[in-house]
């Protein structure tokens, strides 16, 4: 859903998410309606055996969005830290930090230190292949949202959003190309893709970059800040690009988006999957992960700041209904078998296989991918009153990855973030030199 980060005691929506606010009185206009905090209403909060159940341990629903309880049972153990400390270098595994989110000094321009060089360039929906055309939903004006905070779900099927407000349409997105200080062009470099560029997030990327090449705490690389394709969640050309759990986005940013950049800002991309890193916020932050999953072979390095691991892809897939949420979780509706064509039955029958569910990182090999995640303890919970789901849990779903990626022994570090709101923006500068850090440990360069 839509990110919300706390400034100065505020809370904000980003330049390049979709607001989520209230629109003037009208008389011929229903109310807007703003993000859920709470409960859905006919959520199944009592019966963990019946479908959709919502597990609401360890909550205070004195805040909106809830507190979590870092002590939650549902949760991994993790070590919590001294107010103001983060993790050491190269620690894995789960930490609680806050809740003083001050910004780390790396994220301020310092004298002496070069300055890398940014290139922009825009690109429209009319150049591409891959997401021709683009995808708007018909919202109310100055109300985000309002088409999908107003509908409902598929008749016994609460995972299935319906959403009639969709239709093709033209994009046009930012690419925001950052080139370290004295890099010779030719050379081969590392790379960093960063999803929703542009927005408040990533304010003091280029400088923190700056900072920690400086000091040789990272290699010298290139960040590709990559706009979005516009609105947010189920139904928008965001929400196709981020929520949907395959490999097409990772193609719209090879084929498409790397070309470009080396043409336009004269640098040579590496092709050694050590060397590429993927970054994300909300549900850019899980098409982060999504990259490294289903292309291992191009992206071995993820970061991502609340990340959205949650049901949000659409249209609904019976084959991974759950979504981003299956990384981790079974679906939590009925269970019913998928349909598939039988091999070698006469006129391609459909016949009824296993039924799905199998959660994708438990039942894969382990794949090569290392992953810093950081979640907050006011994180969104359940923001559309129409999906009653049991999957829109954004801290658990961060819980119950960190617990997937343990058992199967993936390198990873996951922090749980107290006095922290969805995509927080102290936290982001509290943290993100020393995640960056992190993430590109152990890299060899050419």
């Amino acid at each position: 859903m839509t990110s919300r980060w706390a400034l100065t005691g505020a809370v904000v929506t980003g330049v390049l998410l979709s607001a989520v606010g209230v629109a003037p009185p009208a008389s011929a206009q229903p109310a807007c309606v703003t993000q859920n905090m709470g409960v859905p209403p006919g959520a199944n909060t009592t019966d963990k055996a019946a479908p959709f159940f919502i597990d609401t341990t360890g909550l205070d629903f004195k805040t909106q969005p809830p507190t979590r309880d870092p002590a939650n049972p549902s949760y991994p153990h993790a070590t919590e830290l001294a107010d103001g400390t983060l993790p050491a270098a190269g620690a894995e595994g789960n930490f609680i930090i806050g809740p003083t989110h001050a910004p780390a000094p790396d994220t301020l321009a310092k004298d002496g230190v070069p300055k890398g060089t940014v290139v922009s360039f825009t690109i429209s929906s009319k150049d591409s292949v891959i997401y021709n055309p683009g995808l708007i939903r018909d919202d109310v004006a100055g109300c985000g949202n309002s088409s999908i905070m107003n509908t409902t779900t598929a008749p016994g099927n609460k995972s299935s959003m319906i959403v009639t407000t969709s239709h093709p349409g033209t994009w046009t997105r930012t690419i925001e190309v950052y080139v370290p200080a004295h890099y010779a062009p030719g050379a081969e470099a590392p790379f960093i893709v960063i999803g929703d560029g542009g927005s408040n997030a990533w304010k003091d990327l280029n400088v923190t970059l700056d900072n920690l090449i400086q000091q040789k705490r990272v290699p010298p690389m290139i960040a590709i800040q990559i706009g979005n394709g516009g609105q947010d969640a189920q139904g928008a050309q965001r929400g196709k690009e981020y929520d949907t759990v395959s490999g097409v986005y990772t193609d719209f940013v090879e084929r498409e988006v790397l070309p470009l950049v080396e043409q336009r800002a004269n640098v040579k991309l590496t092709k050694n999957p050590e060397g590429r890193a993927t970054m994300g916020l909300s549900s850019s932050g899980a098409a982060a992960f999504t990259m490294a999953w289903f292309h291992p072979e191009l992206y071995h390095r993820v970061l991502a700041y609340s990340p959205t691991m949650v049901n949000q892809q659409w249209p609904y897939d019976p084959s991974l209904r759950g979504g981003a949420w299956e990384y981790h979780s079974a679906w939590t509706g009925t269970p019913t078998p998928s349909l598939t064509v039988k091999a070698g039955a006469p006129g391609n029958i459909l016949m009824p296989s296993e039924a799905p569910g199998a959660p994708l990182i438990p039942s894969a090999p382990v794949k090569p991918i290392r992953y810093w995640f950081e979640m907050g303890d006011q994180d969104l919970f359940y923001p559309n009153p129409t999906i009653p789901d049991g999957m829109h849990d954004w801290t658990m779903s961060a819980a119950l990855m960190a617990k997937v990626l343990a058992a199967k022994g993936y390198h990873y570090q996951y922090l749980f973030a107290k006095n922290a709101h969805h995509v927080d923006r102290p936290t982001v500068a509290q943290t993100l030199p020393a995640a960056l850090e992190w993430l590109w440990r152990g890299y060899i360069g050419p």
